[in-house]
């Protein structure tokens, strides 16, 4: 496992474990990384591809993240250079199916929040 700084470490004292939990998978890239691995293994570079307009610090950032939380391993192998390879955990292909029916309810629902935020745009509360 990589070691992460102080400041990256998550708190452990989280009094609710559904906040707990969306605060880590509800960020701008944990739910892209978690798709594209969810179809096969990839090395670091073909997961930056994969998902394109992430910067490889915020690449490497929430694949620690995910890694520190257990739903993605790292494996490092010793070779020249050195191979690393990213794969969803048990826990990770666990929350495909929630993470699925998500992005259907995201995808069926997005233009009528759309619309919702053009209304209270016109018509401010």
């Amino acid at each position: 496992m990589t070691l992460m700084s102080t400041s990256e470490l998550p708190s452990f004292d989280q009094p609710c474990p559904i906040r707990d939990v969306l605060d880590r998978i509800g960020d701008q890239w944990s739910l892209l990384i978690l798709e594209a691995l969810a179809q096969r293994t990839l090395r670091f570079n073909e997961l930056n591809r994969e998902i394109g307009d992430i910067s490889r610090q915020m690449l490497s950032r929430t694949l620690k993240r995910l890694e520190y939380d257990g739903f993605v391993s790292r494996t490092l192998y010793a070779e020249v250079p050195p191979r690393v390879e990213y794969a969803l955990t048990d826990l990770g292909r666990s929350f495909l199916e929630p993470m699925q029916r998500l992005v259907e309810w995201a995808d069926h629902h997005h233009a009528a929040i759309c619309e919702a935020r053009r209304t209270a745009m016109i018509h401010p509360a």
